[in-house]
């Protein structure tokens, strides 16, 4: 089986890579029938040298590999018909903007994995790049609050090394008497996590946060079930609210009210209520001043996020009142960091830990007959068509949709 790491294309560029350098000695030793090659690529976080001096071959074209492996969305001009590709293809939603790129997949009969489907086989996702997310989103955060108020100036985490030099940095900051809230516990919200508590930040439990003031800065971590009510008064839980989203309401409120600085890495499902509104953002006790919005849904579930922001400009302000864009310094402003890469941020611990995720779970089922149907769940285009599991996108590929 030969295996190829492209070389991302799209633009803005992308520096991360599905294997790094000692994550493809790591499948070669594994698995000796596998061959790996990699795509010259002048971008790359590893460099052409670094894959060298791993006993790699460096080649110019991927014409010679069965299974392609890449990060971004393949610009159509450089896809290679008839080829097994890897990469986030951002059509399972049905977005818009690759409607033509999944019509070329089909055409081109290329067999299309999408990582982001694929799964174990209770549904879990099994590689992804969230924890990356959650630790460059709160380091962000942190960067806006000091710039909002002129307190401290980080510098910008895509020109730190790695998670330890973005943890030092942090560490040197003096933060006032701050409430930090930070939704979510998945991937992404504990990734954050890791940063708070690496400053060193102590954790309260929802009564303390909502109730007691703190002589120095605290944070506290909450999930669906405490920021969501069921509607009719009855005790709800997680699951159930997974089930029946709309029979919930938000319980967002009161965390507004004592919050300065709120870093948003929940997971937000179809038909669940927004956590907080337009209108509740113009209530003369909603306390927020600056978000770190990483789960970034535009018009969504965090009214203040109104569009996404960029790694050159991360930081816009949020005007309640008149519910629009202006400079996030201004006092009545929230201060909103909507960058929806963050990840591109941190390179190379993202692709080290993304590439064990991807080794561990995903190469060895091109060795095992893939007996636990990952491969069989994450194919979504075969023999010119979408698969069965995938065939709701039809009219999408049609344009009917």
């Amino acid at each position: 089986m030969k295996f190829g790491i492209i070389r991302e294309r799209k633009n803005p560029p992308d520096r991360r890579v599905v294997l790094s350098p000692e994550e493809c000695q790591n499948v070669l030793s594994k698995f000796p029938k596998a061959q790996i090659f990699v795509e010259s690529s002048p971008i790359r976080v590893f460099s052409d040298k670094e894959y060298a001096d791993n006993g790699l071959e460096v080649v110019q074209d991927m014409e010679s590999c069965e299974v392609l492996l890449g990060v971004k969305e393949v610009p159509i001009d450089a896809l290679i018909p008839n080829k097994k590709y890897f990469f986030f293809s951002h059509t399972i939603k049905k977005q818009p903007y690759n409607r033509e790129l999944l019509r070329a997949i089909l055409e081109k009969n290329i067999e299309l994995y999408d990582h982001e489907v694929i799964t174990n086989q209770k549904g879990s996702r099994l590689v992804a790049f969230g924890r990356y997310a959650g630790i460059v989103g709160a380091y962000n955060g942190f960067r806006a609050y000091g710039l909002k108020y002129n307190l401290f100036q980080l510098p910008k985490a895509e020109s730190l090394l790695d998670q330890q030099a973005l943890i030092s940095e942090l560490k040197n900051i003096e933060l006032p008497n701050i409430k930090i809230l930070l939704t979510g516990r998945g991937r992404v919200g504990n990734g954050a996590k890791e940063m708070l508590d690496a400053m060193g930040l102590e954790q309260v439990g929802v009564t303390e946060y909502l109730k007691e003031n703190f002589n120095y800065p605290v944070y506290c971590q909450i999930d669906a079930s405490e920021y969501n009510k069921r509607k009719d008064g009855v005790r709800g839980n997680k699951a159930d609210f997974f089930q029946n989203p709309e029979a919930y309401k938000s319980n967002f409120f009161r965390f507004a009210k004592v919050t300065d600085f709120y870093i948003a890495g929940h997971f937000y499902g179809d038909g669940a209520p927004y956590l907080y509104t337009r209108e509740d953002a113009k209530q003369p006790d909603f306390k927020i001043k600056v978000v770190a919005d990483i789960s970034c849904d535009i018009d969504g579930p965090v009214a203040s996020t109104i569009r996404p922001s960029t790694i050159a400009e991360p930081i816009y302000g949020y005007d309640p009142v008149s519910e629009t864009e202006t400079d996030f310094k201004n006092e009545n402003a929230i201060a909103v960091m909507a960058v929806d890469n963050l990840p591109c941020e941190l390179p190379r611990d993202a692709s080290v830990g993304f590439g064990e995720a991807f080794s561990k779970y995903v190469i060895p089922s091109f060795f095992n007959e893939d007996k636990d149907g990952l491969l069989e769940r994450a194919l979504m285009t075969q023999n010119g068509r979408l698969t069965p599991r995938y065939a709701y996108l039809q009219d999408y590929v049609d344009g009917k949709e």
